[in-house]
């Protein structure tokens, strides 16, 4: 699953993780070339294969140092590192020692582990958990590009290149995506007995506006408090696509598609003050709830089967069923209202980087090739040992075996692709999801990774109007009419035209590199 979804940017408060995301990028002075041309344990030359990797009693002896996160550290990781070994001994003869740490401690583990020269040397790295862009311009990832090139060439050509443009920094890769899906579609959620019970035409749903008389009917017909669902961060965080916007600093600073080229504030676009009429009208008709700026989640509602109409920037294939769990076992239906686009934040969720300092860049490379091209590894990775950890059904699916004390996020390990598909899952959807990466829309500025540091200062002054003034406006329990001019002034006092003026030229200077 794409944690993507797990740490949105919502639109209200632009979080520290998202600081975190923005900050510096270059600094580092490795061209990559060193590790590629000097191998301390052994210089060898790739023998062309899928694999690209070259036989292993050709190669001395390592021990890699891998460290990635899950929700807790499962408890039988040895046997499966015992099982992974197995593996890359014979085919790299490389040993791997797997450190997995709990999400929720990961961020403080690896800065200490960057800090204190830890031997490490494969590092998972996102834009929302130990900050790929952040961390390169410390210095701690090695550049890719020629590893890649001769020693994972079939992982190269397995993604389309406008995934490798996303993760480049001053021009170079600094991490190797863990493939998945990597676009975003906006669109409505609708409970599907609603849209049978009141023939509902979704065609007709084009733009965030045209859902309007809709909620009048069905409220109407059910009596109920309020049929549109609504937490504090408002919903223009995912609405960028279909006012045809692209969030440059989300929250702070856009382009509009139509002129990209330029970069322009949130708040003196007619796109938002639009927004903001129509969620004040749907405020004032009851169609939202009204505790809807003070609510911090969704989560009760939806459980509650209290959120008929919703809406969402992550409408992916076989999403539905995921939804209907969070949706208290009702089914629903996706309306997008975007076409299927990829950005660099939807890319860079996920990624396994080098560490600067490894003794055996080459190999680790190696290994992340095996990774993602070799089935058999990956799924060990993924669900751990088969009969013990994992059975395979009849119709090749896994099931887990409960409290076996294994399994893994499979979209920290490599490409999610080559996994089996877990019991329940429609098998389908792999292929379907696969099928919108390659004909996403990429964004104009694909790449384009904004830094933070001249305007921080700034930032952190809009971030805290926005967490002051965003829950009202946006929710549309304050009238714009009452505040949005205040907010506006309150937000130049704060710096905003410098942050906008930061992100263009940093913008017209990124393009003249392209």
């Amino acid at each position: 699953m794409k944690k993507n979804t797990g740490k949105k940017i919502g639109f209200t408060v632009l979080s520290s993780a998202l600081v975190l995301s923005l900050a510096a990028c270059g600094g580092t002075k490795n061209d990559g070339k060193s590790g590629a041309s000097a191998s301390p344990s052994g210089s060898v030359a790739p023998s062309g294969s899928a694999s690209a990797s070259p036989a292993a009693a050709d190669l001395k002896p390592v021990e890699l140092i891998w460290y990635l996160p899950d929700t807790n550290v499962p408890s039988d990781v040895k046997s499966v590192e015992d099982e992974v070994n197995k593996i890359t001994k014979a085919k790299i003869n490389a040993t791997v020692k797997l450190n997995v740490v709990a999400s929720g401690d990961y961020l403080q583990k690896m800065n200490t582990v960057v800090a204190s020269g830890e031997k490490v040397d494969i590092l998972w790295t996102s834009n929302w958990l130990f900050d790929y862009v952040q961390n390169q311009s410390k210095g701690a990832f090695l550049a890719l590009d020629d590893l890649i090139n001769k020693y994972a060439p079939a992982v190269k050509t397995s993604m389309p290149q406008f995934v490798w443009d996303a993760t480049k920094i001053g021009g170079k890769i600094y991490g190797v995506p863990n493939y998945q899906t990597v676009t975003n579609k906006e669109g409505f959620i609708i409970y599907k007995d609603y849209i049978d019970k009141y023939k509902i035409d979704t065609t007709k749903l084009k733009k965030f506006a045209d859902i309007e008389p809709v909620l009048a009917q069905v409220k109407a017909a059910e009596k109920s408090d309020f049929v549109y669902g609504m937490y504090r961060l408002g919903q223009f965080g995912n609405l960028a696509r279909t006012y045809n916007m692209e969030p440059v600093v989300p929250n702070i600073a856009y382009i509009n598609l139509s002129n990209p080229d330029k970069i322009v504030s949130l708040f003196d676009t007619p796109e938002y003050e639009s927004y903001l009429n129509t969620v004040r009208d749907w405020y004032k008709k009851g169609y939202i709830n009204q505790d809807a700026a003070t609510l911090k989640a969704m989560t009760d509602l939806q459980k509650a089967g209290k959120t008929p109409f919703s809406f969402h920037n992550a409408l992916k294939p076989g999403g539905e069923a995921e939804a209907k769990v969070q949706m208290g076992g009702r089914d629903v239906v996706y309306v997008p209202t975007s076409e299927t686009y990829a950005g660099t934040n939807t890319i860079i969720t996920t990624m396994q980087a080098i560490n600067a300092k490894s003794a055996n860049p080459e190999r680790a490379m190696m290994l992340i090739n095996l990774v993602n091209t070799d089935a058999n590894l990956y799924n060990l990775l993924k669900f751990g040992i088969e009969g013990k950890h994992y059975t395979k059904n009849a119709d090749g699916t896994a099931k887990l075996t409960k409290d076996s004390g294994y399994a893994m996020w499979d979209w920290a390990i490599g490409n999610v692709f080559n996994g089996l598909v877990l019991e329940g899952k429609d098998p389908k959807v792999a292929e379907a999801t696969k099928k919108e990466n390659e004909g996403a829309k990429p964004s104009p500025i694909m790449g384009f990774k904004f830094q933070t540091g001249p305007v921080a200062a700034e930032i952190a002054n809009i971030t805290a109007l926005i967490d002051e003034y965003g829950p009202g406006l946006n929710t549309g329990t304050v009238d714009a009419k009452d505040k949005l001019a205040e907010y506006k002034d309150k937000l130049k006092k704060a710096g905003i035209d410098k942050v906008v003026a930061e992100v263009q030229k940093q913008l017209d200077e990124w393009k003249k590199t392209k």
